[in-house]
């Protein structure tokens, strides 16, 4: 292991045995019956990377790629199957809530019993807590059951812990996305210090803007595969590729796959679409198809922010319509509406159509909204005389990630041009 390499990990795998019914896993333990009733899942598959000593590095993919079982790996939370992970510097983790405390301990029992795992005495430990205290912020509840936490209490006290044990090495799963937006601020503004300071950061995100932000290099991971490892703006860009299921998988991991596993790898596992949307209507017109395509053209569900994006509908007629109105909106996943507009008020279509037909309805902006999660919604309405009607209505349809490096205050940015001149007094 090069001495500047902080993690080494080497063709790791981690298998698991999965059964159909509980049952089967007893018989094939007491060995009834010939024939294995187990398949295997590969959560990690042949995975091979370096994070080098002051590295910002960060993990993305979609869910059950792989990302959090890595970070066990890396931590020795769990084992790998086969492979090697080697560790040069003192890790400190923060990876699910409850991962290392005692739910039944005080938070001061807490900070003590995991910087007695770390391997610190108790005088040091004592030395660390007004810093582990102040930056946890959560007042006398560090005198209560860690049971009692809400969860942006707990992950405070976590955070707090992870950094003021001096680690060499910093690794953030999901967890910081429950606090409140002051916490995470103040969270990022510990990584740019841990930056400044030569440490190794590794931490897993959705949160696309953070991941573009702050680190040096990202690893994409999927279906527990390293697709690639490279610049933020390589990676994410194949991460949009992936998302719409036209990411070509490497030809290596190709021949590890079985073909259902390839199939559900090259396919649209995560499209962005909710299986749970409310859908109602007449029905007198239909979207039999929608998607969003990014500035390049290519279909995603995540937009850098900046640029343009075009939202495209292919809608057909079973009836004559008079005049049809499509329509889109957005909403922030607290679903508080955002923006949105329709073909009636930008004075796009005012035609009528007949039964039969299908149009295709595309809207093209810039992308303005601050980065984070959004959820779209799709509307086909019109008026029959006087009375409003809806035709096809989907709420909540499509998850749309908007990419960020800068956001400013509020729900969108003004893009506002800054000059600032020399004057004589």
């Amino acid at each position: 292991m090069e001495e500047n390499v902080a993690i080494e990990v080497r063709d790791v795998r981690k298998i698991y045995k999965l059964y159909d019914r509980p049952q089967d896993r007893m018989k094939e333990a007491f060995g009834f019956g010939k024939k294995k009733i187990h398949r295997l899942h590969y959560a990690l598959n042949g995975v091979s990377f370096n994070i080098y000593r002051g590295e910002t590095a960060g993990i993305i993919g979609t869910n059950g790629s792989g990302k959090s079982t890595i970070l066990k790996i890396i931590t020795g939370v769990l084992n790998p199957t086969q492979g090697q992970v080697n560790v040069n510097g003192r890790i400190s983790a923060l990876l699910e809530l409850g991962a290392g405390f005692n739910m039944e301990y005080n938070g001061i029992e807490n900070v003590y019993l995991n910087g007695t795992m770390m391997g610190f005495s108790e005088k040091e430990i004592d030395e660390k807590l007004p810093g582990i205290l102040e930056f946890a912020d959560i007042g006398d509840y560090v005198y209560q059951p860690v049971k009692t936490y809400s969860s942006g209490m707990f992950v405070r006290l976590a955070f707090a812990v992870a950094i003021n044990i001096e680690p060499e090495i910093l690794i953030v799963d999901e967890a910081l996305s429950v606090g409140d937006v002051f916490f995470q601020a103040k969270c990022y503004h510990k990584f740019e210090e841990f930056k400044e300071m030569g440490k190794t950061i590794v931490f897993v995100s959705h949160d696309l803007g953070s991941i573009s932000k702050y680190c040096d290099k990202v690893f994409l991971l999927n279906k527990g595969n390293l697709l690639g490892e490279g610049s933020p703006k390589k990676m994410i860009d194949a991460y949009k590729q992936v998302l719409v299921g036209q990411y070509e998988l490497p030809s290596k991991n190709k021949e590890l796959l079985e073909d259902d596993d390839l199939k559900r790898a090259a396919s649209a596992a995560l499209n962005g679409k909710n299986p749970d949307l409310l859908e109602y209507g007449t029905k007198q017109a239909q979207m039999l198809e929608y998607y969003v395509t990014d500035h390049q053209g290519l279909r995603t569900t995540a937009v850098i922010k900046g640029c343009e994006f075009t939202l495209h509908m292919k809608v057909k007629f079973n009836e004559h319509i008079p005049g049809p109105i499509f329509a889109f909106s957005f909403k922030n996943v607290m679903g508080t509406e955002i923006t949105g507009t329709n073909s009636m008020i930008e004075k796009a279509f005012l035609e009528s159509v007949e039964a039969g037909e299908v149009k295709e309805v595309s809207f093209t902006q810039k992308m303005s909204l601050q980065g984070g999660e959004y959820l779209l919604s799709l509307g086909v309405t019109g008026y029959n005389k006087d009375t409003f009607e809806v035709y096809h209505r989907l709420y909540d349809a499509l998850n749309i990630t908007v990419v960020s490096d800068k956001d400013t205050v509020g729900f969108y940015d003004m893009d506002s041009k800054v000059e600032v001149k020399d004057c004589k007094s």
